[in-house]
């Protein structure tokens, strides 16, 4: 249940737009060198603060507060618009505030689709209220909302203690929907009593606004909407991708805010806010204690600004002979600006992030779990030219005994890129091609579009055209724009009858030439127009439902990912996981696939920045997610591609891409000092699947990320606040990329003062809370296994994933100061749904305590037969030599076990076993 207000506003921003026009007049495409994010036409929007605060009007003390605003002059027409709020507690300490116009000339957008369900509303119980405010508390009572009406504010109080408030800034705006006739009729009533300031004419120009030959012109005019928001006690927030930036959000001064729309930027800037390809309107806030959750539902334009006021020890309350010190916390202000929509923001109230990560995958969904292939090594280049080549680099891969899972076809593979067709002479028989990556247990992912070429004898456009299922623009007509193809028409996915009709387009009647081993990357989804203002698409085109493009511009290749995961799963009749890639996002992406960071540069930076975004994605939901090995834009020297691959082998989505106007960078070109250490890596990586499967699977149920910040780890450590330059893989091993050329010593920080930290090849071991100089070589990257932790991993490394099926797994048991261990193991086909509709998986338990290492059921739901054997067991940070060691089965059978101790690493090898994964066992040390 919820409570509502009703209060009246006039309240706007005057949103002055600065264009900077492109000095070409054909924009650059993502793939032509040279262009940059500057070379585009970017949009800049000032929103001033709101000139007019509430003020409360007579009511019952029994009814919730009514607020009005005072009257403002604006177009020379006095107006007063009601505007209502509304407040839910939702289910797992969740609140929601709505505001909307309460009778607006027509209904104004509201993001549809994102929330994986109504959520559940809990009863709000009015603790206390009188004419000027209300006071709510969710059914524990632990948390509370204080309502003031007068001025307008909202205060979320936990155990007393308030957290945040909203609007105690005063910077409320909703810009209300006007009839146009109203504007005309002053412009023709004007005399000469009627001021005519610039101001005042700068407010009807944004009615239509003008851009080189674009003309954007806003029926019901402008129609932004702003709310400020106050974290008390915090300085630590993160989130709200997509940006090349620090992991940690900064302040942002006079034209600097953050910015969310989605825009395809070829070789974007490092360190700037102007956002690229997603949006994920989502930020969390962190101080030792507490973690909380802003979540903006709105898919329009939007800005994010930030201002953080740090502690200060003591300042004196007042002057003079009585002063007295008080002691005054940090604040930071964060101010949402949307260009329309309305006001829906969620209010995560944690308080760990744990709850923060649970209860926003309660509202969008949890990261879909991946088919098992997908974790592995993911070859790809725009683009690889014929049949003869994909055969010639498969088999590359073995003869270098280079591990790989998937070959990825760009553009190039159609016929004049055209989608769900294959070009005739490269692709003559692309069957054939995909059961020779089928006989090594290989997949192939092609590329698909949102642009249809404008051709009527292309069966996919003719359809759509007849259909009426392209986006329209402002007159009416399908609208029409430049792509890859040439002229194109974009496919109108928020309509759910498009959504439909493309996902029928992947059934293999209808795609021909296509197979089951092949899956989807949906590229150029923001989607890109190249002679579009800012190489999108206008604001004012038309879209399913009469909505405007401006309304929902950042959810539109979050659609397309949905219909092409739908398509994958209806040509399987719902028994396959799909594996799709996009490269716009929203919030609830993760529900469909994965994401990468777009066209990066073989430079040495965007290494570096890669680990902050990714980062950023995982704890915003996104946790598939990766950066292109190598960049996608350039030649990476040999170093730096090596670099680039053991940092990527350490990351959710590993593949390696290039553009076509690069040299051939496959594994084995740059000699083989070079090729064993790409090696390396790639099969360091295979050896950790079973670790990664179990991370995806905790990520899928329990909403926890994969790739994490220490802080989510560490979240009582405030040294853990900053770091961004190594991370979290799960709860047991750290990694920290080497970034920098020619490194020969690394600076890694060891957290926690409890915790001791082995390094993962020399056993070496530090005690946490501590910053440990590491030598480094090119043929080292420092990763570290957590003591108290297990992980599982392959001890054989096949052609690829499905190759490895039933090979043997290995323990790494590194025991915690107090000399214990768990950790966790999931499995099951690594392809179907069968885990989910029929209960096929093992998920099993080690727990390592007095001597004894442990395999129980973690999950007695579970069922399913597996052959695979435990084999190897190393257990670091055994101080002492056994006696003996006996494995023990569970029907009471002891065997003596063979094994090797070394007294100068502190580290027991156990080998030869053959203890079946899925039974319960013992094995004992002495």
């Amino acid at each position: 249940m919820g409570a509502t207000m009703l209060f009246s506003s006039s309240i706007r921003a005057r949103a002055h737009q600065i264009w900077m026009l492109s000095k070409e007049e054909k924009p650059q495409s993502r793939r032509t060198p040279g262009s940059s994010a500057q070379d585009s036409m970017w949009l800049r929007r000032e929103l001033r603060s709101p000139a007019s605060k509430c003020q409360l009007s007579k009511t019952s003390a029994t009814k919730l507060p009514r607020l009005r605003t005072l009257k403002t002059p604006w177009n020379r027409l006095h107006v007063q618009v009601p505007l209502l709020a509304e407040v839910y507690g939702i289910e797992g300490n969740i609140f929601r505030l709505k505001i909307n116009e309460e009778t607006p000339l027509k209904p104004r957008y509201e993001v549809p689709d994102v929330l994986t369900s109504k959520p559940s509303t809990v009863r709000l119980t009015s603790c206390s209220g009188d004419t000027g405010s209300l006071v709510l508390a969710d059914g524990k009572g632990d948390l509370k909302c204080h309502i003031t009406a007068n001025p307008f504010k909202v205060d979320l109080v936990s155990e007393e203690e308030v957290v945040m408030s909203i609007n105690s800034l005063g910077q409320l705006y909703f810009e209300h929907l006007q009839n146009p006739l109203m504007q005309r009729a002053t412009k023709e009533n004007e005399d000469t009593s009627v001021d005519t300031t610039q101001e005042n004419q700068d407010e009807l120009c944004l009615w239509e606004e003008k851009f080189e030959n674009f003309v954007d012109v806003k029926v019901n005019g402008p129609a932004s909407i702003g709310l400020d928001f106050s974290l008390h006690g915090f300085e630590h927030l993160y989130g709200i991708p997509q940006h090349a930036e620090s992991h940690q959000l900064k302040n942002t001064g006079d034209g600097d805010a953050y910015r969310l729309y989605n825009l395809d930027v070829y070789g974007y800037k490092i360190h700037d806010k102007m956002g690229i390809y997603g949006s994920v309107p989502y930020l969390l806030a962190h101080k030792l204690g507490r973690t909380l959750g802003i979540f903006w539902l709105n898919a329009s334009e939007t800005l994010v600004e930030i201002s953080t006021e740090p502690a200060v020890k003591y300042t004196l309350t007042q002057m003079g002979p009585v002063a007295a010190k008080q002691k005054v916390e940090s604040r930071t202000d964060v101010r949402w600006m949307s260009e329309s929509g309305i006001i829906d923001v969620f209010l995560l109230t944690g308080p760990t992030p744990s709850d923060v990560f649970r209860q926003y995958s309660y509202l969008t969904g949890t990261q879909a779990m991946p088919p098992l292939f997908s974790l592995g090594y993911h070859q790809c280049r725009w683009n690889y030219e014929d049949e003869q080549d994909v055969k010639a680099v498969d088999a590359g891969f073995d003869e270098h005994d280079i591990p790989y899972d998937v070959m990825w076809l760009d553009i190039e593979h159609t016929e004049g890129k055209r989608y769900f067709t294959w070009d005739k002479k490269r692709f003559p028989n692309p069957k054939r091609m995909q059961e020779l990556l089928r006989s090594k247990k290989r997949k192939l992912v092609v590329i698909s579009d949102p642009h249809i070429k404008v051709d009527p004898n292309y069966s996919v456009y003719a359809k759509a055209k007849e259909q009426g299922f392209f986006v329209r623009n402002h007159d009416g007509g399908d609208f029409e724009g430049v792509c890859w193809p040439g002229l194109s028409s974009y496919l109108d996915f928020t309509n759910p009858k498009v959504r439909e009709w493309y996902s029928s387009l992947f059934a293999f009647s209808v795609y021909q030439g296509s197979t089951d081993i092949l899956h989807v990357w949906n590229d150029m989804n923001e989607p890109s127009v190249f002679r579009g203002p800012e190489l999108t698409m206008q604001k004012n085109a038309i879209h399913h439902g009469n909505w405007e493009h401006r309304e929902l511009h950042n959810i539109y290749g979050f659609y397309q990912q949905m219909a092409t995961a739908e398509g994958l799963i209806q040509r399987s009749k719902g028994k396959e996981r799909p594996f799709v890639l996009t490269r716009s996002f929203f919030a609830g992406s993760q529900k469909y696939g994965a994401v990468w960071t777009g066209d990066n540069t073989a430079e040495w930076s965007y290494l570096k920045i890669s680990v902050p975004m990714l980062l950023t994605l995982s704890i915003t939901g996104i946790s598939f997610c990766g950066a292109d090995i190598g960049g996608f834009i350039g030649n990476p020297e040999a170093e730096l591609l090596v670099r680039w691959y053991q940092a990527g082998a350490y990351q959710p989505f590993f593949r390696s891409h290039a553009t076509k106007n690069t040299r051939r960078r496959e594994p084995w070109l740059f000699g083989e000092k070079h090729t064993q250490l790409i090696r390396e890596a790639i099969r360091e990586r295979y050896a950790l699947l079973p670790y990664w499967y179990s991370l995806f699977y905790f990520a899928h149920v329990a909403s926890q990320p994969v790739m994490r910040p220490l802080w989510i780890e560490f979240p009582g450590e405030l040294e853990t606040f900053g770091v961004e330059d190594e991370y979290m893989l799960g709860s047991a091993l750290l990694v920290h990329p080497v970034t920098e050329p020619k490194a020969t010593v690394v600076d890694v920080f060891l957290p926690g003062s409890n915790e001791v930290w082995f390094d993962s090849k020399t056993f070496s071991h530090w005690k946490g809370a501590c910053t440990v100089k590491i030598p480094v070589s090119l043929d080292t990257i420092p990763v570290f296994q957590r003591g108290g932790s297990v992980v599982p991993i392959k001890t054989t490394i096949g052609k690829s994933t499905g190759c490895m099926t039933d090979s043997p797994y290995g323990l790494r048991v590194a025991l915690s100061t107090k000399g214990s261990a768990v950790g966790e193991v999931y499995l099951d086909d690594g392809h179907s749904f069968q885990y989910l509709h029929q209960k096929q998986f093992l998920h099993r338990k080690f727990s390592f305590s007095s001597g004894v290492l442990i395999n129980s059921c973690a999950d007695e739901r579970g069922r399913y037969p597996s052959k695979c054997v435990v084999e190897q067991i190393f257990v670091l940070g055994l101080k002492k030599q056994p006696s003996s060691v006996t494995a023990h089965s569970s029907d009471g059978k002891a065997q003596p076990v063979a094994f090797t101790y070394c007294a100068k690493t502190s580290t027991l090898s156990l080998e030869k076993l053959s203890l079946n994964i899925g039974a319960d066992w013992k094995v004992h040390i002495q």
